[in-house]
């Protein structure tokens, strides 16, 4: 018999009584990047009627919540994430009015809508910064400015203040020649950094949230966290940050420590703010407006994240430790542990969360393997908690290969065409593929503002609709199974069998048992069934590989599981 190693967490006491869940606490939160899910007016750019237009989809997915990546009115050279007007929508992608009717219609199909909040910087074209860069003095302070060092070389020139490096490479410091200072930008150079020591950068950004929540919307992502803050000037200068060790290209965002710029003590004070400005708004209907939160700080900084014991804070701080942890050369006992490094450390009546994509990352099938789709979505569904999916993950969509002429992601266009796909984001920000029809039912143009994948005939919602077995059906079934007291509310037990295989119990006093089984490796494994359950067991959920039926009883207790094949065990329920 293998060793296996095992552990069990009581979710009940972690989440409470749970007599009432909020819906956030199991929920199915569904990111949508608007360019890229479903054009509505041919101009080969997805847009907010679009999303609306597909929103009973979503529905009939089992989704609970949508996030939309930044619709906000913008040039678009970070496609969102540089931000000209926080109090409209950018016209690709509508109008004010198409976004009043995309709520309505949303809520009128029970699902929740949450916005992109993007509070670390502005795009250099916003108002708020042509004010600051001409001495406006309600404006003035409202962007970290420095008339930088002297330069040794030459007394009449003035060099950046630190050495502080942007993530999208090279300084995070940018001369204005009007105002003749430097401006910070820990991202890009059209990204300047908002000023959070000022009061007024903190009460315009509370303005931005109320503006959006009085227009119905059920909550927040909030983009950049860590960023916010940077460390006060120490006699007017800024200090060094120091060399890293992870690369010797100064131009990179990892050369360095970034002690100074990042998880200052004030960041988590700044999220129980915002969390308050939510919570007004929930006390008036009983409606959570939850508040989702962008990081991949340490595991001890991430736990203040969810509150103090006195203040509350993000209800979702990311949790990106299997997205960034892990890979395709990962085995079980690192898919375990990473797990743990989670629910080990959650504070009591918190909620875990599981993410394992989204708009800056390689796609599942890429990063692990396309034959381990329908084993990482069982995981991620049948753990605790909220589960967070990318749009495309259900179907298995996988990454687009983009050359350097059609690429856009200011990440890939700010190296080199012999190293741009290092760095691109482009290749899983596609448009999704709805059927086998022109640009893969998308767009009605057959030019799309990045290239529709060349699997589109075969990887699509329509095929696998049709399909015995495909992805999506293993995805729709994940989320109905979540709908169940024993995945809302139940017991989790882990345990390894060996090196390959991972299992994961569901339990609920009064309910079936659910065990959910992956052979993440590339050989047959065996596992003795003894060990998880007493009773008797059926097939109820299977991969798309798999050599089982649905429905079947399982017959022997040893189980011979197949390279990367995935189930769910249903037993019955014991008196």
């Amino acid at each position: 018999m293998k060793t296996f190693l095992f552990w069990v967490l009581c979710w009940n006491h972690i989440c409470g009584s749970q007599s009432d869940l909020d819906w956030w606490r199991t929920a199915n939160f569904y990111q949508i990047y608007p360019r890229s899910f479903k054009d509505s007016n041919g101009d080969g750019i997805g847009d907010l009627n679009g999303i609306t237009e597909r929103l009973p989809y979503l529905k009939d997915l089992g989704i609970h919540a949508v996030w939309l990546s930044p619709i906000f009115k913008s040039p678009m050279k970070d496609f969102g994430y540089d931000i000209s007007d926080f109090y409209d929508i950018q016209p690709e992608y509508g109008t004010l009015q198409d976004f009043d009717r995309l709520i309505r219609i949303a809520h009128d199909l029970n699902l929740k809508i949450l916005l992109d909040f993007v509070p670390n910087h502005s795009s250099n074209e916003n108002e708020w910064f042509e004010k600051s860069a001409n001495r406006d003095p309600d404006f003035e302070d409202f962007y970290v400015w420095h008339p930088g060092k002297d330069d040794p070389s030459d007394p009449t020139k003035k060099v950046p203040p630190s050495n502080w490096r942007s993530v999208f490479r090279g300084s995070a410091w940018t001369y204005h020649n009007k105002r003749g200072e430097y401006y910070l930008h820990q991202f890009a150079h059209f990204q300047p950094d908002l000023n959070y020591r000022n009061p007024k950068v903190v009460d315009t950004m509370k303005g931005v949230l109320r503006y959006w929540l009085d227009k119905g919307v059920d909550g927040f992502r909030v983009d950049a966290v860590p960023n916010l803050f940077e460390i006060l000037p120490q006699n007017d200068h800024y200090p060094d940050e120091p060399h890293s060790s992870l690369t010797e290209d100064e131009n990179s965002f990892d050369y360095l420590q970034h002690i100074y710029t990042m998880d200052q003590p004030e960041t988590v004070e700044m999220l129980y703010q915002w969390r308050e400005v939510l919570d007004v708004y929930t006390a008036r209907d009983g409606n959570m407006r939850t508040m989702l939160s962008e990081s991949d700080s340490e595991i001890s900084i991430l736990m203040t994240y969810y509150g103090d014991g006195i203040r509350n804070g993000s209800h979702v701080p990311f949790n990106f430790k299997l997205l960034f942890n892990l890979n395709k050369n990962s085995n079980a006992i690192d898919f375990r542990n990473t797990i743990h490094i989670w629910l080990d450390n959650l504070p009591e009546g918190c909620v875990a969360n599981w993410v394992i994509g989204n708009h800056d990352r390689n796609r599942v099938a890429n990063r692990f393997g396309s034959s381990r789709i329908d084993l990482i979505n069982m995981i991620i569904n049948t753990l605790p908690g909220i589960s967070i999916t990318y749009y495309g993950e259900e179907i298995g969509m996988m990454d687009v290969f983009v050359t350097w002429e059609d690429s856009v992601d200011p990440a890939a266009c700010n190296s080199d065409p012999d190293h741009y796909l290092e760095f691109s984001r482009d290749p899983a920000r596609t448009p999704f593929q709805w059927d086998d029809s022109t640009s893969s039912g998308f767009s009605t143009n057959p030019k799309t503002w990045l290239p529709v994948s060349p699997l589109y005939k075969e990887v699509n919602v329509k095929v696998e609709r049709s399909s015995r077995r495909s992805h999506y059906k293993v995805y729709r079934k994940l989320l109905q199974l979540r709908r169940t007291p024993t995945l809302q509310k139940g017991n989790v037990e882990t345990r390894t069998h060996g090196q390959n295989v991972l299992s994961i119990t569901r339990s609920y006093p009064g309910e079936d048992t659910f065990i959910t089984l992956v052979n993440i490796g590339p050989d047959h494994e065996m596992i003795d069934l003894r060990e998880l359950f007493s009773g008797r067991l059926i097939f109820h959920i299977v991969s798309v590989s798999s050599s089982r039926q649905e429905g079947d009883v399982v017959r022997v207790p040893i189980l011979n599981l197949d390279p990367y094949e995935a189930i769910i065990l249903k037993g019955a329920i014991q008196y």
